[in-house]
């Protein structure tokens, strides 16, 4: 069962960026409200930095940011700021939170931009790369969370990944 409600979901592509290209470069910012629960998701060609740099968002350090990147084939890098400089909380109870959150996250990226999809149906089979940024060697961590098919939300079947 998915866990994105895609009505508390809302997109927005930046200049130079549709709904089908490019895929590089291609970078997205996924930041929310915690008193409304709503998710905001800005695909651009580079990060939306004023989308994270307010007060409150640079003490949280709870944006995730995303983008894809070409060696032999499509990887999608997912990148989530576990501790370092100025953040609320210890690395592991960010861990913890960015984990449990992870597949809502994963889902908010294919929904919002499913038109990508659409235009490039390969990349439902291209792995995805979490990436958990610490000053903590024990919680600076790279792990595989399988494909973006295993994220679709109107799929019947429950998929629980499990990190390599």
């Amino acid at each position: 069962m998915s866990e994105l409600n895609p009505g508390k979901l809302s997109v927005d592509f930046l200049e130079g960026v549709s709904e089908g290209d490019p895929i590089i470069p291609r970078a997205y910012t996924l930041t929310h409200s915690d008193t409304s629960g709503d998710l905001f998701l800005s695909v651009g060609r580079v990060y939306n930095k004023p989308q994270y740099s307010g007060w409150y968002t640079r003490l949280m350090r709870d944006e995730v940011l995303a983008e894809w990147q070409f060696v032999n084939e499509p990887v999608f890098h997912v990148h989530c700021h576990v501790s370092g400089g100025l953040v609320l909380g210890s690395a592991k109870w960010r861990t913890e939170i960015f984990r449990k959150h992870l597949r809502m996250v994963l889902e908010a990226f294919r929904y919002g931009d499913q038109g990508l999809f659409k235009v490039h149906p390969d990349l439902d089979r291209a792995v995805i790369l979490v990436h958990f940024h610490s000053n903590k060697e024990e919680y600076n961590q790279i792990e595989e969370w399988g494909q973006f098919c295993d994220f679709r939300i109107d799929q019947k079947r429950e998929i629980d990944p499990q990190p390599a």
